[in-house]
């Protein structure tokens, strides 16, 4: 997981956590997992999609994922749930961005843990590396709180203490050998 920096400038990603799916030469891609699109619930947009929800459907709350191709759904998920599509991320995380793992939800068959957004952070080939390089971000292992835990308000701060990092002490700037 990535960890925006105190003083990042730019404000769509100011104290936010990432959950990285993918990381190549060819550029990376993630999904901020401490950010709702209140826009938006859950129930409206299976209503959107013509998908009946069942008294059983887990009502999850949809995220920003991030600026790029902001229209479109991802749901990260347990490795429990996994289709011809799913990317899987690790052993117990996949990405399904298909309508099919929302129907799936709505019947109450979905993954054990969930959560979807919309749109997701995407970074250029190199530019993440970049990025680390003149301490941009920091970053943390995966656990199921961040990752899926529904307190979203303080992800940011608890993905920090996780590293032993006191946020109040960190600079902006970095250095060079």
């Amino acid at each position: 997981m990535l960890i925006a920096m105190p003083r990042m400038e730019d404000a769509r990603f100011a104290r936010t956590v990432v959950y990285l799916c993918a990381h190549t030469a060819e550029g990376a891609m993630g999904l901020v997992v401490n950010r709702l699109f209140n826009a938006l619930s859950f129930p409206d947009l299976l209503k959107q999609l013509d998908i009946e929800p069942t008294p059983i459907c887990d009502p999850i709350r949809i995220h920003f994922g991030g600026p790029v191709e902001a229209g479109r759904g991802f749901v990260l998920h347990s490795s429990d749930y996994v289709q011809d599509t799913t990317l899987l991320v690790d052993d117990h995380v996949g990405l399904t961005a298909t309508i099919d793992v929302l129907k799936a939800i709505a019947q109450g068959n979905g993954p054990r843990q969930s959560m979807l957004a919309l749109g997701y952070a995407g970074w250029n080939a190199g530019q993440l590396d970049y990025e680390l390089r003149e301490n941009v971000w920091l970053n943390v292992p995966a656990d199921d709180d961040l990752l899926f835990g529904a307190e979203i308000e303080h992800k940011w701060e608890r993905a920090i203490a996780k590293i032993g990092v006191d946020f109040s002490m960190l600079s902006g700037d970095s250095g060079h050998a």
